[in-house]
C-alpha cells in the first residue's frame, strides 16, 4: 500500500471521529471544566419536562409509589423510623391487595398508554412556547421508556409497546425543538424494600429489582457498572441535546463513572457537531465542579444573579411529578412569575407535565401550558435570548436558596419588579398587577448610573397605544393606561439610544 493511500485512510479515519484540531475531553475535572454552555441553551429559557411511567397506573403518591408501597412501618426517604404504615401501602392494600401478593411489576402490563400521540404532545409544547423537551428516560424504578438494549424492562417490549423517547425525539426535532432525556436510575439503588415475602427478592425478577441490600448502604461496584451501561445505551442510541441526572448521580460511589459519562457525552457531541448540555443536582455533595456542567435546582430558585447559566426543574403539580389524584396546581400566572424570576437571574425553567396512564395530558394541564404560550407570544422578547440586567429586580420578595423552596415561598406581589436585557432594550416585568396608576422603576433613574445611555422610548408589550413616562433622578416613572388590568405579569420595554454594557457582555 502506497504512503498516499495510507495517509488518505488515516485522514478519513480521523475525520470520521473528530474534526482536525478538535479537542477531546478526558475523564478528569481539569479537562471537563473547559466545557462551555451552548448558546442555544442560554437563549431557550423554557423547556418541558415529562414524568411518565408505570406509577400512573395506581396514580397515588406520584412517582414515589414504588418506594412507599411496601412500607408497613419502615424508614422513610430520609432514613427516619416510622411506626405507621405509609399511605401508599394502605392505598395498595385497599385497591390491589397485599404487596406480597401484588408486586410493582404487575403495574407494567396495565401501563398501556393506548392514547399516546407524540405529535399532539409536541404540538402542545410548541404552543406553550417551549424550546426544548425532556421526557424521562428511566425513573428510579428502572423501567426504560425507550428501546433499551440492556434491559428487557422497557416500553417497547412491555407496557405501551412503543419507543416513547424515540417517538417524542423524532417529532420534536421535526418541529425544531431541542431534545433531552433524564436518568433517575442511580437512585434506584435506594428504591426497593427487600423481604422474602415480596417479589423484590424473586430471582426471576433480579434484573428488575437487583440484589437485596440495605437501602442506605453505598451503591456497589456491580450496580454502578450496571447504571453506567444503561446510561451509555440511552446516550448513544438517542444522542440527546440535553442529559438530565437526578440526585443519585451526585453520590460518591459514582465519582469515576460520573466523570466518564461527562467525557463520553461531551465527546459524542463533538463527534456529531452537536452542542450538548448535562444537568446535575447539588444535593448533600458537590458532584461536579462549577463550569463542568449545568447546575439544576429541584423546585428551587436563586436569590441573586449567577454568572454561569443554571436551571430550575419545577412541576405543575408542586411536589407531584408523575400523575396522581389529586394533581393540584397553581394559576398559570404563578408559573410565569417563577419563569421571569429565574430568567432575571440567568436561569432556565424546565417545567414538568404529567400525562395519565392512557397517554393523555389532562385538560387542566393543557390550559395552563396554553396560557403560558399566549403570554410568551406577547412578552417573549424579554425572555428568549435575554441576559440579566445589572440588577435582577426590586421589591420585597425574593427566593430562598434551597431545594424545594418554591413549595414554601409566599410568591410575589405588586411591589415586585424583575429586569432582563436584550440588545439595547431593558425589560421590566411587573409581577402582579394592581389598581395603581403609576409604576416606579428604581434601577433606571437618571443619576443612579445603572444605565449611562439615554432612554429613547418606553412601551407596554401587548398595548398598542403610547404610554406616558418620565425619567427622574432616582427612578423611571411610568403612567399606566386608564382602567388597566391583567391577571398575569406585564412587561415594560425600555429602549435605549445605544447598547448598554455590563459584566455579562454586550448582546
Amino acid at each position: 500500500m502506497s504512503k498516499k493511500i495510507i495517509f488518505l485512510a488515516l485522514t478519513l479515519f480521523s475525520l470520521s471521529n473528530y474534526s482536525i484540531g478538535q479537542k477531546k475531553y478526558k475523564a478528569d475535572w481539569e479537562s471537563l471544566k473547559t466545557y462551555e454552555i451552548p448558546q442555544w441553551y442560554k437563549d431557550a429559557k423554557f423547556g418541558i419536562f415529562i414524568h411518565w411511567g408505570p406509577t400512573t397506573v395506581p396514580a397515588n403518591n406520584a412517582e414515589w409509589y414504588g418506594f412507599h408501597m411496601w412500607n408497613e412501618g419502615e424508614v422513610d426517604a430520609l432514613g427516619n423510623p416510622s411506626k405507621q404504615a405509609s399511605s401508599a401501602y394502605k392505598f395498595h392494600k385497599e385497591n390491589f391487595g397485599e404487596p406480597a401478593d401484588y408486586g410493582y411489576t404487575k403495574f407494567i402490563p396495565e401501563f398501556k398508554a393506548e392514547n399516546f400521540n407524540a405529535k399532539e404532545w409536541i404540538d402542545l409544547f410548541v404552543e406553550a412556547g417551549a424550546k426544548y423537551v425532556v421526557p424521562v428516560g428511566e425513573h428510579c424504578d428502572g423501567f426504560a421508556m425507550y428501546n433499551s438494549k440492556i434491559t428487557r424492562w422497557n416500553s417497547v417490549d412491555m407496557g405501551p409497546k412503543k419507543d416513547i423517547v424515540g417517538e417524542l425525539f423524532s417529532e420534536a426535532r421535526k418541529q425544531g425543538l431541542k431534545v433531552g432525556t433524564s436518568s433517575h436510575y442511580a437512585y434506584g439503588w435506594h428504591w426497593w424494600t427487600y423481604k422474602d415475602k415480596y417479589e423484590t427478592t424473586n430471582p426471576e425478577l433480579r434484573d428488575f429489582y437487583w440484589d437485596a441490600h440495605d437501602r442506605w448502604e453505598p451503591a456497589t461496584e456491580a450496580w454502578v457498572k450496571n447504571w453506567y451501561n444503561r446510561t451509555m445505551d440511552l446516550m448513544t442510541q438517542y444522542q440527546p441535546d440535553l442529559f438530565w441526572f437526578d440526585l443519585g448521580f451526585c453520590e460518591p460511589a459514582y465519582e469515576e463513572a460520573r466523570k466518564k459519562i461527562l467525557a463520553n457525552y461531551y465527546n459524542q457531541g463533538l463527534k456529531n457537531n452537536q452542542e450538548v448540555v448535562l444537568n446535575y443536582k447539588n444535593i448533600k455533595w458537590k458532584p461536579v465542579p462549577d463550569g463542568a456542567a449545568v447546575l439544576d435546582l429541584e423546585s428551587g430558585k436563586l436569590d441573586r444573579i449567577r454568572e454561569d447559566v443554571w436551571q430550575t426543574d419545577m412541576s405543575l403539580g408542586g411536589w407531584r411529578w408523575g400523575y396522581c389524584e389529586p394533581y393540584e396546581m397553581r394559576e398559570a400566572g404563578n408559573y410565569l412569575q417563577d419563569l421571569i424570576d429565574i430568567v432575571s437571574k440567568n436561569g432556565v425553567l424546565l417545567l414538568n407535565v404529567a400525562p395519565n396512564k392512557h397517554g393523555v395530558i389532562p385538560d387542566d394541564q393543557k390550559a395552563i401550558l396554553r396560557e403560558i404560550g399566549s403570554w410568551l407570544k406577547v412578552n417573549g422578547e424579554g425572555i428568549y435570548e435575554s441576559v440579566p440586567f445589572t440588577v435582577f429586580g426590586q421589591g420585597p420578595n425574593n427566593a430562598e436558596m434551597r431545594m424545594h423552596a418554591n413549595l414554601h415561598e409566599k410568591g410575589f406581589n405588586s411591589d415586585d419588579i424583575r429586569y432582563t436585557k436584550n440588545k439595547q432594550n431593558i425589560y421590566a416585568f411587573w409581577m402582579e398587577v394592581d389598581n395603581r396608576n403609576v409604576i416606579t422603576l428604581d434601577a433606571l433613574g437618571a443619576e443612579d448610573r445603572v444605565i449611562n445611555d439615554a432612554i429613547k422610548k418606553v412601551s407596554l408589550l401587548g398595548y398598542n397605544s403610547e404610554i406616558t413616562w418620565i425619567q427622574k433622578k432616582k427612578e423611571l416613572v411610568i403612567q399606566l393606561p386608564t382602567n388597566f388590568s391583567s391577571k398575569n405579569p406585564v412587561c415594560f420595554k425600555i429602549e435605549l439610544e445605544a447598547m448598554p454594557s455590563d459584566i455579562f457582555g454586550d448582546k
